[in-house]
């Protein structure tokens, strides 16, 4: 149809709606690699600014890591700049297979196939294997692209209460008549900050005849004594039947993802994968990088060290200077604030301050839980830390939330 003013009218109030609710999300634009120190023009055209980091998911500092950069540089001289191509007409070079080949290993899986990203991996997987005769079986919290891709299968859905093992298990009960059972996690939460009990749901998992299936992008690299994830975490190393992840944040931070697991289903998605069947292989340059984030972490463990030794400290931070911030034990460490408006308040001051962090609200997250979500790097210094959490003191003043409770902030702001 025409684009006609009444269609242009009708999204203009729609948006003007959301700017007078002070919801607007507005872009910065970074002019630096990143890193925990970048240089942020916001609003566009204003002069850039110096601030500290602290919304990245790079989690080991490894976005702009001289090794990877340079791996990238030798990546492009040796195969090219793209593959032009779905994997199985021409768009398998050797390092796709290579990748595969480590991403199996250091998960302790049995083989692994990679996507553009993760979106894709978990777009891909449950329309796979799954058909109207299964049930897939959900954490409340799981990622937005895990929903988007059980909407995408024929199976049933059902969910259980975050985190709550008695509630699964009266679930798993509930559908033993189905054909398969699937139990479907976030390795890391990434709103939240909390893990899977993977250690519980393996032993339902064994009880019942289910499938687990959990996304580990917010854990690979970092989560568990070696970095390996949320499965090493918990002692479940060789358990997981289907792992989604990304290289898109600790592995380098470039994208990719893959589905890594059962030797069968890993075939499956080969087979029957419409993102991998129907999309561009993953850039040799991104391989190349991600192939040297690989060797970076199998040389020690002091970048996942040094980041949960960042975590544990500003948590500690933020809890003594009496925000109320979510329990948990990653590096993702949500500021609760409960109102949208100020969680975007809150963020456009602590830019003033210097400190870079994003508000988030619904429907990113649910309505009245409205957050200042940060996150840790291996790059971030003390003085990073301490700087930052200074200027979220000087703010938290301001907005008079420290040393509130949840109904103090609520009754004062409204959800």
């Amino acid at each position: 149809m025409v684009y006609s003013d009444r269609v242009r009218d009708l999204y203009q109030g729609q948006l003007g709606g959301i700017r007078e609710a002070g919801l607007f999300k507005q872009e910065r634009f970074i002019r630096s690699p990143q890193g925990a120190d970048i240089n942020v023009e916001f609003p566009s055209g204003a002069e850039v600014k110096p601030v500290i980091n602290v919304c990245a998911n790079n989690y080991l500092g490894l976005s702009n890591h001289p090794e990877i950069v340079q791996a990238a540089h030798d990546g492009l001289a040796k195969r090219g700049y793209g593959m032009s191509s779905v994997r199985f007409i021409c768009g398998t070079q050797d390092i796709h297979r290579e990748l595969e080949e480590v991403v199996t290993e250091f998960l302790g899986t049995e083989d692994t196939i990679l996507f553009p990203s993760c979106m894709d991996a978990n777009a891909g997987v449950f329309e796979s294997l799954l058909t109207k005769d299964d049930i897939m079986i959900s954490d409340r919290l799981v990622h937005a692209s895990i929903v988007d891709g059980m909407r995408l299968c024929s199976a049933e859905h059902d969910t259980f209460k975050h985190g709550d093992m008695g509630h699964l298990e009266k679930k798993l009960q509930q559908f033993q008549d189905k054909r398969l059972r699937v139990i479907i996690n976030d390795g890391v939460y990434s709103m939240d900050g909390d893990t899977a009990k993977l250690d519980e749901i393996v032993k339902l998992a064994e009880a019942y005849d289910a499938l687990v299936f959990v996304d580990e992008s917010h854990a690979s690299g970092f989560i568990g004594a070696t970095g390996r994830g949320t499965h090493e975490k918990c002692g479940v190393m060789g358990k997981m039947d289907i792992i989604t992840t990304t290289f898109g944040k600790a592995l380098g931070g470039a994208s990719g993802g893959c589905v890594s697991g059962r030797r069968e289903i890993v075939e499956m998605c080969r087979q029957r994968a419409r993102p991998y069947l129907f999309s561009n292989a993953m850039a040799p340059v991104i391989i190349a990088g991600v192939l040297k984030a690989f060797e970076i972490l199998k040389r020690g463990t002091e970048l996942r060290d040094k980041l949960e030794d960042n975590a544990r400290y500003w948590r500690k931070g933020l809890t003594e200077a009496g925000f109320v911030i979510k329990k948990g034990d990653s590096p993702i460490v949500p500021v609760m604030l409960f109102n949208a408006k100020l969680a975007q308040d809150v963020s456009r001051d602590l830019y003033a301050e210097g400190v870079y962090a994003i508000g988030f609200f619904f429907p990113v997250v649910g309505k009245g839980q409205a957050r200042i979500r940060t996150q840790l790097s291996a790059m971030h210094d003390r003085h990073h830390l301490d700087r930052a959490l200074d200027a979220f003191i000087k703010v938290g003043k301001k907005y008079e939330c420290l040393g509130k409770t949840e109904e103090e902030i609520v009754a004062r702001y409204g959800l």
